[in-house]
């Protein structure tokens, strides 16, 4: 068993928490996983954490998560793909009620590091309207201009865990997620982003027969795609760390949705004719992250290639999809 106590995973029922907390476990750190969603709709849970169900927006239940853990990973918010955050601002606004309460709670109860999962949605608008857009550096960041919504609740976020920092002596670090994708998390529903939803839509043509897919936008807006297991290798590098400012998190392999679907298509042995949804919600033309900042930092590179990691995903839906074939659902 790995020394310290315990480590707190929030949002560990969610896609990256989960991961996250099989990660932790596996070093023989004692983990205490903490979700708002009932137990049987976590995407992972393990057996050897201490699971939790709690509202993390509640100040008592970020007091009792917090109880007794020396570092924290909150990873916890309402979010989902741009279908989800362009229509739900509120709900993701409202996310900031957990980090305020976990940070607050992390202060009283003296966790020894606390990690904040932040995204690539801080960034200024205007420098993202490009598809070829110039890679973003952290201070593209400010003048503020961020996601509405969801990034400005990030971004407020940020600004939180930089002046418990300042003020309170609380060691807080900050990474800015790049699109991180993988298995074991949203696939279907609307919350899913771009690499599930077009694997899922090139598995549901082929099955079916009718080789048509629709696509949110021109297919031209592009985008960065990061393999779940450098995500987390990343957040362990940042967190233990001595760099304390947000830092980005992402792949710098820049393709467009088009781009995307044409691997997607290659896996699958397809081709399929294109529709496509101009109403639809896309967000930004370009956004890809520069990396000059970590790497010169932490030495962080991300390792699996973009076609690697889709093939993994593709094959994780499709063991999906078949299943709920088999239960007569999908």
């Amino acid at each position: 068993m790995a020394g310290g106590g315990v480590i707190l995973v929030g949002g560990a029922g969610g896609f990256i928490g989960g991961h996250l907390v099989g990660e932790l476990l596996s070093k023989g750190h004692k983990v205490r996983a903490v979700d708002i969603k009932p137990f049987k709709e976590w995407y992972q849970r393990f057996d050897g954490a201490e699971n939790l169900e709690l509202d993390l927006r509640d100040l008592a239940a970020c007091r009792q998560s917090t109880k007794d853990a020396f570092e924290v990973y909150n990873l916890a918010c309402d979010m989902g793909g741009m279908g989800f955050i362009e229509t739900h601002k509120a709900e993701c606004m409202i996310s900031v009620l957990i980090n305020t309460h976990m940070i607050m709670a992390a202060k009283e109860n003296h966790v020894e590091r606390f990690f904040y999962a932040s995204s690539a949605c801080v960034y200024n608008a205007d420098k993202q309207r490009d598809p070829k857009v110039t890679a973003l550096k952290e201070e593209d960041a400010y003048p503020g201009m961020p996601e509405d919504g969801y990034g400005w609740e990030k971004l407020f976020s940020e600004r939180m865990c930089r002046h418990f920092r300042e003020d309170f002596k609380l060691p807080t670090r900050v990474a800015r997620f790049h699109n991180v994708y993988g298995p074991h998390g949203t696939w279907d529903g609307g919350r899913e982003k771009a690499p599930a939803a077009i694997c899922r839509k090139v598995i549901k043509a082929k099955l079916s027969g009718e080789h048509d897919i629709e696509i949110w936008g021109t297919g031209d807006q592009t985008r960065s795609f990061m393999y779940i297991t450098d995500c987390l290798k990343g957040v362990q590098m940042i967190t233990h760390s001595d760099w304390h400012e947000p830092i980005n998190l992402g792949s710098s392999e820049l393709v467009s949705i088009n781009q995307l679907v044409d691997i997607v298509e290659s896996i699958a042995g397809i081709k399929l004719r294109r529709h496509y949804n101009l109403n639809a919600p896309k967000g930004v033309n370009g956004r890809n992250s520069d990396n000059t900042l970590i790497q010169k930092q932490l030495g962080w590179r991300p390792n699996a290639p973009l076609r690697q990691g889709l093939e993994k995903l593709f094959t994780w839906i499709s063991g999906r999809v078949a299943a709920l074939q088999q239960r007569g659902v999908a």
